[in-house]
């Protein structure tokens, strides 16, 4: 599935540790859904939770992005549209790159080699279908810039933040994410907590091919509209899908 970035708009994030609404028709009009959490999640519930919302809305694509390589497998591969795997820039070594090195230093190993062997990411993959699984994952893998400003936040503790980042670095990252990494996705998330626009109007003028999402506290069409008339191109709301359907229904746009 190719992603026109210039149409998401609303993006829901599901974290699949905790439990799906009743029913999942209140993703109708939602652009895209990115599947990861930080607490409890497994690569099984991973996997229902995107089966899960393919199952109802087919066409909705659908991104994992996961915390570690043992959340994904060969099945959440090919069930996901794209794997999203975050740098985060005002994270620690591991959390911007060390993950990253270990993911392709697994992809890169030769598949006589994995034969025999447990690799829980895509080893039975590249062992049934040797380099061409390098090619076939590569078309699944989208980078996204990512910079976390909730410090007291589950996602900074897992990924080594203990700095917020001033409006004037956040352009900073925004600018590396197009201009350097060319990333498709920088995300400026506050995991629960409302940012406000500072942040976005900081990294929007520097961004015209990178889709800016913002993620954090939004819980009403007020916000969700006040962080899209700032500049970005998305606002990711996760938490009252998980907890207030109808809140959730107030923030994708008409």
């Amino acid at each position: 599935m190719d992603i026109d970035w210039d149409e998401i708009t609303h993006v829901t994030k599901v974290d699949p540790a905790k439990s799906l609404p009743a029913t999942l028709e209140i993703l109708e009009g939602t652009d895209m859904v990115l599947v990861g959490g930080s607490d409890n999640v497994s690569e099984s519930n991973s996997l229902d939770a995107i089966e899960r919302v393919k199952d109802a809305f087919p066409g909705l694509p659908v991104l994992q992005e996961p915390y570690s390589s043992d959340h994904v497998s060969t099945d959440t591969i090919e069930a996901a549209d794209y794997l999203s795997i975050p740098a985060v820039y005002n994270g620690d070594r591991e959390h911007f790159v060390g993950k990253h090195l270990d993911l392709f230093t697994e992809v890169g190993q030769k598949p006589d080699e994995l034969l025999g062997s447990s690799v829980p990411l895509v080893g039975d993959l590249i062992a049934s279908k040797g380099v061409e699984a390098v090619s076939e994952l590569a078309t699944k893998v989208v980078g996204e810039g990512y910079v976390v400003q909730h410090l007291e936040s589950t996602a900074a503790a897992v990924s080594g933040v203990d700095t917020k980042y001033t409006p004037e670095e956040v352009a900073g990252a925004a600018l590396a994410t197009e201009a350097f990494y060319d990333f498709p996705i920088f995300y400026v998330e506050y995991s629960g907590t409302y940012g406000g626009p500072a942040d976005v109007e900081a990294a929007s003028k520097y961004l015209s091919e990178t889709a800016l999402f913002y993620g954090g506290g939004i819980n009403s069409a007020e916000k969700a509209s006040e962080i899209l008339e700032a500049g970005a191109d998305a606002i990711v709301v996760g938490d009252c899908f998980h907890d207030d359907p109808e809140t959730f229904r107030e923030t994708i746009p008409e």
